[in-house]
C-alpha cells in the first residue's frame, strides 16, 4: 500500500486526516475522479456508513480507501442529529442551515443539560477485501450562540470545557489532539503501523 484515498469530498474531512497521517509513509488524497458518483448514507449507524463508503470508493478506484463517518449526538435531544448530522435541516443543508436547527432545538435546555459528543467511525477499506476499523469520541457542550471562525460543521457551537474554547477557536494541529476525528486518527495509526510490521 503506497496510497490511501479519503473517500469524502469534504475539504476541512480531508485536510483534518492528511494533518493527522503527515508522518506516515503513505501519500493520503482525496478522491482521484470527480466522475464516482456520491454513495448514498443508508445504514443507521456510523460504523455502518463507514464500511458502506470506504468499500464503494475502494472498488470504484482499485485502491486502499479511508472513509470516515460521524457527527453529533446531543444528549436532551435523545442523540440527535447522530448520522444525520450533515443533513439535520434537510438533504441540501448548509453548516447555518444545521447550526440554527440545533440552536432552535436547544433554545429551552438550560446551559448545564446541554452535554453532547461527537462521534466518529474510520474504515479502511482494501481491493483485497480487507477492512480496518476505529472509533473515537470528543465530549463537550453546546453552546447558544457560535465562537470560532474555523473549523467546519457544528465546530463554532460545541465548547470543550477542558480546552476553554470551541472547535472552531482551534488549529487544525488543537483539534486534532483532542477531536473525535483524532481520537480515531491516532487508533487508526498505531493499528496501521502495527499491521504493516506485522505485515
Amino acid at each position: 500500500m503506497r496510497r490511501i484515498i479519503v473517500g469524502t469530498r469534504n475539504a476541512g474531512k480531508i485536510r483534518e486526516i492528511q494533518a493527522s497521517l503527515a508522518d506516515l509513509p503513505f501519500e493520503v488524497t482525496g478522491l482521484p475522479n470527480k466522475n464516482i458518483p456520491d454513495v448514498e448514507e443508508t445504514q443507521t449507524t456510523f460504523r455502518g456508513n463507514a464500511i458502506l463508503k470506504a468499500r464503494y470508493y475502494s472498488l470504484n478506484t482499485n485502491e486502499y480507501c479511508l472513509a470516515d463517518d460521524s457527527g453529533l449526538e446531543v444528549d436532551a435531544l435523545a442523540g440527535a442529529p447522530g448520522v444525520y448530522s450533515a443533513r439535520y435541516a434537510g438533504e441540501n443543508a448548509s453548516d447555518a442551515d444545521n447550526n440554527k436547527k440545533l440552536l432552535m432545538a436547544l433554545r429551552e435546555v438550560p446551559p448545564v443539560k446541554r452535554t453532547a459528543r461527537f462521534r466518529s467511525v474510520l474504515a479502511l477499506a482494501g481491493p483485497d477485501g480487507s477492512l480496518l476499523l476505529t472509533d473515537g469520541v470528543c465530549e463537550g457542550l453546546i453552546l447558544s450562540e457560535a465562537r470560532g471562525t474555523a473549523g467546519f460543521g457544528y465546530d463554532p457551537l460545541f465548547y470543550v470545557p477542558d480546552q476553554g474554547k470551541t472547535l472552531a477557536e482551534m488549529s487544525v494541529e488543537e483539534k486534532n489532539k483532542i477531536s473525535h476525528r483524532g481520537n480515531a486518527l491516532k487508533s487508526f495509526k498505531n493499528k496501521l503501523l502495527q499491521e504493516n510490521r506485522q505485515g
